[in-house]
């Protein structure tokens, strides 16, 4: 029981004992991967904001501005479909 209110995250076996009786279950969710694809979402919007602000004042858009952020959007979306698979197989 101890390795099971460990996985649960619970703090003590009273509070395992609540949780079981009161739901049956208990869900310990990673939420790591989520995290990761906020930062790289912050990440896109940031350059994404620079871009345009340079644009708006040099009226010229970067070749190397473009290429970064087409690269940020892949890392985007890959972190993204990561997520969904590991969704798609709870």
């Amino acid at each position: 029981m101890q390795s099971r209110i460990s996985e649960g995250n619970i703090k003590n076996r009273e509070a395992y004992i609540r949780k079981m009786v009161l739901d049956g279950y208990i869900i310990h969710l990673d939420f790591s991967d989520v995290k990761e694809l906020n930062r790289l979402l912050r990440n896109a919007t940031n350059n994404l904001n620079q871009v345009a602000k340079r644009a708006n004042e040099t009226r010229s858009i970067f070749e190397d501005d473009i290429r970064d952020l087409q690269n940020n959007y892949d890392k985007l979306w890959s972190q993204a479909n990561s997520i969904m698979r590991k969704l798609d197989t709870l």
